[in-house]
């Protein structure tokens, strides 16, 4: 996978880069990323990159002769590339969302925003998707970039070292992850479930089924909307039933 991220602050995204997963998955040639600064295609002295709007309101917009020369230079560079920008207008970044843009075969341009943001004609001649990380205002995009190329990287097969450590993730399968223990085996006076020092195979993925439904249950209920339980889940919260009315009689 090829990450090429255009942004007015490249140092913020290269540190990125050289930290943790990603730059594991750079270093072992798994992914590339790469920044490009949007102010070098600034045709005038003062490298300006914005301008007041047309009809007044306060802040600035990116101008779209910078950003379009930076966007065609990306493309050259990796021709065939996902043309991403990150706005609050965009659709929601979910991990659906990730795992289409994993499948990317030529990389991602992500298009950072500052200011008040960019001039319309570039979303509609210039880019291909446009994704929001959630419903808030943030000084840039390259916090989201960061987000959506964190999720994406780790799908890329060997970024995490082990493809079942994706797998088992939260939402992978609209469900919340089970519960994770470590030692000390008591902390606080909490101690680790009986099932998980069992040694118990069979068990230990049945307690950990059992733990992603009653997760998911509680904190968010909306999942089974968009996945209904199958066979074994049912089954699973049919017997977390019984036991809740065991509890309710004593």
């Amino acid at each position: 996978m090829n990450f090429t991220v255009l942004t007015l602050f490249p140092e913020l995204v290269n540190a990125f880069f050289q930290n943790g997963m990603i730059a594991r998955g750079i270093e072992n040639g798994l992914i590339t990323g790469n920044c490009i600064n949007i102010r070098d295609f600034s045709t005038d002295r003062h490298k300006t990159v914005d301008d007041r709007p047309y009809g007044g309101g306060s802040g600035m917009v990116m101008k779209p002769e910078p950003l379009k020369a930076a966007i065609l230079c990306a493309k050259d560079r990796m021709p065939g590339s996902r043309v991403v920008v990150l706005t609050p207008q965009g659709n929601r970044f979910n991990q659906e969302t990730a795992l289409a843009l994993a499948a990317e075969k030529q990389g991602l341009i992500l298009v950072c925003g500052r200011y008040e943001g960019i001039d319309e004609r570039v979303y509609s001649l210039l880019t291909d998707e446009e994704i929001s990380i959630g419903d808030y205002v943030m000084t840039g995009g390259e916090l989201g970039a960061m987000v959506v190329m964190d999720a994406v990287a780790r799908l890329i097969p060997g970024v995490l070292g082990s493809e079942a450590s994706f797998q088992s993730d939260s939402f992978m399968d609209d469900r919340i992850e089970h519960a994770h223990y470590t030692r000390p085996e008591v902390f606080e006076g909490q101690k680790i479930p009986d099932t998980l020092l069992s040694g118990n195979h069979e068990k230990i993925r049945l307690w950990r089924k059992k733990s992603s439904l009653q997760r998911t249950f509680l904190k968010r209920p909306d999942l089974f909307e968009k996945t209904a339980p199958d066979a074994e889940e049912k089954q699973i919260i049919r017997q977390w039933c019984r036991e809740l009315e065991i509890l309710a009689r004593e």
